[in-house]
């Protein structure tokens, strides 16, 4: 995760560079895999049907034993919908007296008065909920008519509790326009956070991933992202902004000081070195409904355990997987552009997933980068094409 607001906030004060790392992953867990939506780009590919094989409470309590005991500091309590699964209040209660810092990750529709009381008594440290586009277009994303207006409920009636609230959105090419509008409504509502996710090619995602937004789009997209921001930060003003599943935005990031703050690049950079990039396999991790652990989430078609045979923190730490060593060696050992990158240091190689799903290589290029050959400090020169890369035969239409 990119948090572009706090590298905004260094442009104006500017803190030592550290190379403190979290003691141990931050999980996101996906507790159950039912789900009311049936989204587009849904990784799990979750359905409103029951699952067999689901953790049970007794079992979730045992393994966040052996997370505390691990120094987990932080769990996203995801699904589907988390909200369907009956015990998820009673799960997040236990967390939350262990000492984790414990987000809810909910599409929102399911959120009443009662139940944003009962969320509000838990106390999460936060709550995302998706919004995909305005109106039509979110409903559209979430195939069923009604989702924004029920979504939208959820968000007022948390953000009236005090809750810390922030909205996510995923970007294709099929909800760009709805941007700009969604940024104006986390403004006009005073919603804490806005989160803008990349589009991988996991679940439906992958389905879907045709309509992925195009390079210059994702170009455009983060200078509109650098604006706002930059906005809150002149007026001093506090809200969150941050991107995922595409490191590249560090880099795009660095550029865009580089141009309008050159005093402050050379600091920029180091913060931007230290923070490392990509962090699969090492400081992110998921399980899923199952027990079954993957590198991050968008990996649940690779498997490296599961919490019913052993713990967590002997699955982690298990370098004998072959995509674990990888993700862990420093550095990786990336192919193509991503290798050759002047400044991989930054982004550590970005999305492995995109890559794998491509070309069956998980350590080959990832094909979502939208930097040029130029920017990256490659001779050839490759330029930006105005389309999403979808495999090695866009590569010759991509050459100068």
């Amino acid at each position: 995760m990119f948090r572009l607001s706090q590298f905004m906030q260094e442009i104006d004060n500017p803190t030592p560079v550290r190379n403190a790392k979290p003691p141990g992953p931050v999980v996101i867990w996906n507790l159950v895999r039912r789900c009311n939506l049936n989204c587009k780009h849904c990784y799990s590919i979750s359905a409103d049907t029951d699952f067999p094989g689901e953790l049970s409470t007794d079992q979730v309590f045992t393994v966040m034993d052996d997370l505390k005991t691990f120094k987990v500091p932080v769990l996203i309590l995801s699904g589907g919908e988390p909200l369907l699964r009956p015990d998820i209040f009673e799960i997040s209660r236990h967390a939350k007296a262990m000492g984790f810092y414990v987000a809810l990750s909910t599409n929102g529709t399911l959120i009443d008065e009662a139940t944003a009381d009962r969320i509000a008594e838990i106390g999460y440290d936060y709550l995302g909920i998706s919004l995909d586009g305005i109106g039509e277009v979110h409903d559209r994303f979430r195939r069923q008519e009604g989702a924004f207006d029920a979504s939208m409920r959820g968000i007022r009636l948390c953000h009236d509790r005090g809750i810390k609230v922030g909205v996510r959105y995923t970007m294709t090419e099929g909800n760009i326009e709805s941007l700009n509008g969604i940024l104006d409504l986390v403004e006009g509502e005073n919603i804490d956070k806005f989160y803008l996710s990349h589009l991988v090619y996991a679940g439906r995602g992958n389905r879907n991933r045709g309509d992925d937004a195009a390079h210059r789009t994702t170009r455009d997209a983060m200078d509109v992202m650098f604006e706002r921001c930059w906005d809150y930060v002149k007026r001093g003003e506090h809200k969150e902004f941050v991107t995922g599943n595409n490191d590249a935005d560090g880099v795009y990031f660095l550029m865009w000081v580089e141009k309008h703050f050159p005093h402050r690049a050379a600091h920029i950079k180091a913060k931007l070195e230290a923070w490392g990039g990509n962090a699969s396999g090492v400081n992110v991790a998921n399980i899923d409904n199952l027990g079954t652990v993957h590198p991050d989430t968008m990996w649940w078609h690779y498997d490296i355990g599961n919490v019913k045979d052993r713990p967590f923190s002997e699955i982690w730490a298990d370098t004998s997987d072959p995509i674990m060593a990888g993700l862990k060696a420093s550095p990786r050992q990336i192919k193509g552009r991503c290798g050759k990158c002047r400044h991989f240091a930054i982004c550590g190689g970005n999305t492995r997933v995109r890559a794998e799903r491509l070309t069956g290589d998980p350590w080959e290029e990832d094909p979502a980068c939208y930097l040029s050959d130029t920017e990256i400090g490659i001779a050839a020169g490759r330029r930006v094409v105005n389309r999403p890369y979808r495999g090695k035969r866009d590569e010759a239409a991509a050459q100068r």
